[in-house]
């Protein structure tokens, strides 16, 4: 009875808080979507052609990063080559860039000021850019294989990377060819995680909102874009909640169908040495490989970072190389009344980062514990903490005006809204971090503490949560980099005086001019390098270079 006690504890904080600061709000919208059939006379194609497109380009954006991460994957998998470690970091970087990032490098690489424009104007003596790829579909696919090609790779990565090498040595033993072990033997055992990848991509690619914005224009409006467009502009709140709706009915149906697929169809995983199963390339077809997919990744996922760099420091007009537009930030040039300095975007992006950590911990390290070894049913309760990593940040933030419009749970009284939001969407990536590692703990350290004379919770202190520690300061950095770049929640809970660092970009993105857009890629490449500093430090942690935890 006092252990079943001492679980409901761990479950309080969790429970209380998705209760409040998710469903509730997701039950307001629901209640606001009810009374807009009633009031609002609504079109079907109001919904279906949002809906359509949303479906459209979430299926064509995951088969092209599935067709492209695969590769990859195998590439990191099964070769080691020279600069294989950056690649790797490089790779990773695009899936922490905040979504203003990601469209302000592909802006700076292909936009009508772009350098492959800049480059073929003065190549070939034109007027006018030759590429015209924003406002299309192209540059929303381009982008959001960018951005989640890292998914595929870390998913179908870890996993490949695990596999029984010898069940691929016996087969070819056999006599079969390295296409046809890797047909019949590597790609039904990867499939699970294939799956898996692919559902993750189709989510994130449903609701992208920050590309779809920048990239597309307004005639390529998802449901979150729509969302977005109906409730600050066109204030048609009662629309809002419907489509919310429908978007959050779609995601939770992918949700659920992934923990459908994925029940009962492990990988038989095993564990590896550092570095064992992978080798140099050899044979000719294989250094093509390496190479060709090497040059491929390097040219889609490095080259929009460095031209966003570039741009922040050399103007292709009169200024040439610069430091102006770093300059200008500090600059309120026209004197106008709501100009708020970057840098102070910036702090407060921080401040707002530190305690959404703060709020993500206190609240995913319990569920963690009693995720580590669950209980009948407790399962469940592991896939509700999942839920806000499939709902929309928009729909989110929708949900916080609808739910918290009266002081002091109000966005003007209460500034821990903010925070609250960014937390719901990092808290699945603190519990998953943490959980794997809690698991991993053998209860015999456990009771060798206990049989030394350490009470329970020493023992868990002093074994568990030194083990523990790494994955967790893995876990506060995911939070903390996705809440230096979270946007849809922040576009609706953010005050006008008291903007983040990516609402800052947004803004001086939106604004003509060279200055605007030469000091929009200097905030950007400062949000990026605190990103990039961030993954560098996470995988030194999960790479076990850096340890956290003084030896005893």
């Amino acid at each position: 009875m006092k252990q079943i006690i001492n679980r409901a504890g761990l479950w309080v904080t969790p429970l209380v808080f998705l209760a409040v600061f998710f469903f509730f709000p997701l039950f307001s919208v629901l209640v606001l979507a009810g009374q807009g059939t009633d009031e609002v006379a609504i079109r079907w194609s109001q919904i279906t052609r949002p809906l359509g497109f949303t479906l459209y380009q979430a299926l064509l954006s995951t088969l092209l990063t599935l067709l492209v991460g695969l590769p990859a994957a195998g590439l990191f998998s099964r070769f080691s080559f020279r600069g294989k470690t950056i690649l790797r970091v490089l790779s990773t970087l695009p899936f922490v860039m905040p979504t203003v990032v990601v469209a302000a490098g592909f802006n700076a690489l292909i936009g009508p000021r772009g350098w492959l424009n800049l480059g073929l104007m003065s190549l070939f003596d034109l007027s006018t850019p030759p590429i015209h790829l924003l406002n299309t579909l192209g540059a929303i696919l381009l982008a959001h294989v960018f951005y989640n090609t890292s998914v595929v790779i870390r998913i179908v990565g870890s996993a490949w990377v695990q596999l029984d090498s010898r069940t691929e040595q016996a087969a070819r033993c056999l006599g079969a060819s390295p296409l046809r072990t890797w047909w019949e033997v590597t790609l039904p055992l990867l499939k699970p995680a294939i799956i898996n990848a692919a559902l993750l991509v189709f989510l994130f690619d449903f609701t992208s909102f920050g590309v779809i914005l920048l990239l597309g224009g307004p005639q390529f409006a998802t449901l979150e874009v729509e969302i977005y467009l109906q409730t600050m502009q066109m204030l048609n709140l009662p629309l809002a909640g419907i489509l919310s709706m429908i978007q959050l009915g779609f995601t939770l149906l992918i949700v659920s169908f992934s923990g459908w697929v994925g029940r009962g169809k492990t990988i038989p995983l095993t564990p590896r040495l550092h570095g064992e199963g992978t080798h140099s390339a050899k044979t000719n077809v294989e250094r093509v490989f390496v190479i060709s997919m090497s040059v491929l990744l390097l040219i889609l996922l490095f080259s929009p970072l460095a031209a966003l760099a570039l741009r922040s420091v050399y103007s292709p007009g009169e200024l040439g190389l610069t430091t102006t537009y770093f300059q200008e930030l500090f600059i309120n040039r026209r004197s106008n009344l709501f100009y708020v300095p970057p840098i102070e975007a910036g702090l407060n992006s921080l401040v707002v980062a530190v305690t959404a950590v703060l709020i993500a911990l206190t609240v995913g390290i319990p569920a963690a514990v009693a995720l580590a070894h669950p209980h009948k049913g407790e399962r469940w309760l592991g896939l509700m903490l999942m839920l806000p990593l499939g709902a929309s940040a928009v729909t989110l933030g929708l949900g916080f005006i609808v739910a918290f419009n009266h002081p002091p749970l109000d966005v003007s009284h209460f500034p821990l809204l903010l925070p609250i939001a960014h937390s719901l969407v990092a808290l699945p990536f603190v519990v998953r971090a943490v959980q794997p590692a809690l698991a991993s703990v053998p209860a015999s350290l456990r009771q060798a503490a206990s049989v030394l004379g350490a009470k329970p919770l020493r023992a868990w202190w002093e074994v568990d949560a030194q083990v523990a520690m790494r994955a967790l300061l893995v876990g506060a950095l995911y939070a903390f980099t996705i809440s230096m770049g979270e946007f849809g929640a922040t576009s609706f809970l953010a005050r006008p005086e008291t903007p983040t660092l990516p609402l800052a970009i947004y803004r001086f993105l939106s604004q003509p001019g060279d200055l605007n857009y030469g000091q929009a890629m200097a905030m950007a490449t400062l949000l990026m390098v605190v990103c990039a500093a961030g993954l560098f430090v996470m995988e030194k942690l999960e790479n076990g270079t850096v340890n956290p935890v003084k030896n005893a």
